[in-house]
């Protein structure tokens, strides 16, 4: 797409916005349209997903559609209640009066979306921007291109080309876009684009939401059924190959279970993938060559416990254990992002403070334990964007937590009602219901007022 097709989209979006049109009525009718295009082109998203990340029927079911259906039938349930004015409570001062909240969209918005769950991460900060009452254009990730495709392919069934959009491209449309005055842009991807993306809002003063990563630790406690938390532990780590940023990047096991943990993480691994998980149907691959030259680059020097077998023409990592990794090394300092998994160990909780402090804030924090005291200790010590305790990703699927990160693993939230408020202005209006005047808010001021600030004080 050529530079002067996008000006014109964006300037027709613009029109389309100052128009104030968009009625609640017409955004759940369109939301409702886009849901049952989902539905009929269920087969499509299935095959551009497969193409582009290897996965399986079932996992692009739960992990992307499913998600993306949920989120439009809780929008369409909800979206009039969510828009209505809101009454708020008044002030002594301003008695008597009316105060209220209007929600009222942004405007204009730019969703840039990530490639490892292209269709889901796409879609779901959409379904919020559109039901605020936003004009929205998307760009999605050029390294899933089929995904990439078949979006556009709904999205123009579906809406207007002056309400929704989306613009393929490389990173110089991205850029291209981001040089362009936005009223709110929403970014999903790596901490490092997320900074550049920052500091491009921030010449406009464009509030963004920052959806980005970060070395999410798995804490285990001794005293648990091991062979669960190594299920679950698998479970969160391998889907999608290791693509997922809430993904455990390494775990810290009590040194009482260690052993034992990596046994059954083995176990698991094998349960779930097979002896060769290269021939497994449930077993993704590795989205492009350089990103596989990265992980293959990470096992360098390090101590393999299990796995580590690479296949660069089939964009194949095997399922990975590494043992006891130096916390200075390259694999201890970024977010892995693919089937690789250290595992440390810690004797008491000064050992576990060390390694945690080394990356701070990160998005997930998962906690397995019964040790209540414990948990609590963790949740109030450290920073996270979200945490889970005995499991691993789930809470990424109830709406009615946000979603997001704090510091490095982001800015803002979403999911549901959270969705809405992060596309959404509360303009406050305060209407005086009478012309009753408090005389001590006009001058001259008097000279002596001790008496007055007293009363004051205690209203």
């Amino acid at each position: 797409m050529g530079y002067k097709e996008i000006d014109y989209i964006i300037n027709s979006q613009i029109k389309f916005a100052k128009t104030n049109s968009n009625s609640v009525n017409y955004r759940i009718q369109i939301l409702n349209s886009l849901l049952k295009t989902i539905s009929t082109n269920e087969s499509k998203i299935y095959d551009a997903l497969k193409k582009d990340l290897d996965k399986h029927e079932f996992e692009s079911f739960l992990s992307e559609i499913l998600l993306v259906k949920r989120e439009i039938r809780l929008f369409t349930k909800r979206l009039k209640r969510w828009s209505r004015k809101k009454r708020v409570g008044g002030s002594i001062f301003n008695y008597p009066s009316k105060n209220y909240l209007i929600p009222e969209p942004y405007g204009n918005t730019l969703i840039i979306t990530p490639w490892n769950y292209p269709f889901q991460l796409s879609l779901t900060p959409l379904i919020g921007a559109v039901a605020a009452g936003n004009t929205v254009v998307i760009k999605p990730s050029e390294l899933a291109p089929n995904t990439s495709s078949v979006l556009k392919e709904l999205i123009e069934t579906v809406f207007p080309q002056n309400l929704v959009s989306v613009i393929e491209g490389d990173a110089e449309t991205a850029k291209y876009l981001l040089d362009k005055k936005w009223d709110y842009i929403f970014f999903t991807g790596s901490t490092r684009i997320g900074k550049i993306i920052a500091e491009k809002a921030a010449k406009n003063l464009t509030p963004i939401t920052l959806e980005l990563g970060g070395k999410s630790p798995c804490v285990v406690d001794s005293g648990i059924d091991i062979n669960k938390v190594a299920k679950r532990i698998v479970s969160g780590k391998f889907v999608n190959c290791g693509q997922t940023c809430i993904a455990p990047d390494y775990v810290i096991v009590n040194n009482h279970v260690k052993d034992e943990l990596i046994s059954m993480l083995k176990k698991n691994i094998i349960s779930t993938f097979g002896n060769s998980p290269i021939e497994s149907d449930s077993y993704g691959r590795i989205i492009n060559t350089n990103n596989l030259k990265r992980l293959k680059k990470n096992l360098n020097n390090q101590n393999i416990e299990f796995g580590g077998k690479i296949d660069e023409e089939n964009l194949y990592v095997e399922p990975t254990l590494i043992i006891d990794p130096d916390v200075n090394s390259e694999i201890m300092k970024d977010e892995i992002f693919g089937p690789i998994l250290p595992i440390l160990s810690y004797e008491n909780e000064n050992d576990l403070e060390k390694i945690l402090h080394a990356n701070q804030s990160p998005l997930a924090f998962y906690i397995f334990s019964k040790n209540q005291k414990f948990i609590d200790k963790l949740i109030n010590s450290y920073k996270f964007g979200g945490c889970v305790v005995n499991d691993t990703l789930i809470h990424y699927v109830n709406p009615n937590l946000p979603f997001g990160g704090i510091g490095p693993s982001g800015m803002g939230s979403y999911r549901g009602k959270f969705s809405f408020d992060t596309f959404t202005h509360y303009k406050p209006v305060l209407e005086k219901k009478s012309m009753i005047d408090l005389p001590l808010r006009y001058g001259p001021y008097p000279n002596s007022f001790n008496f007055i600030k007293k009363i004051l004080e205690k209203i």
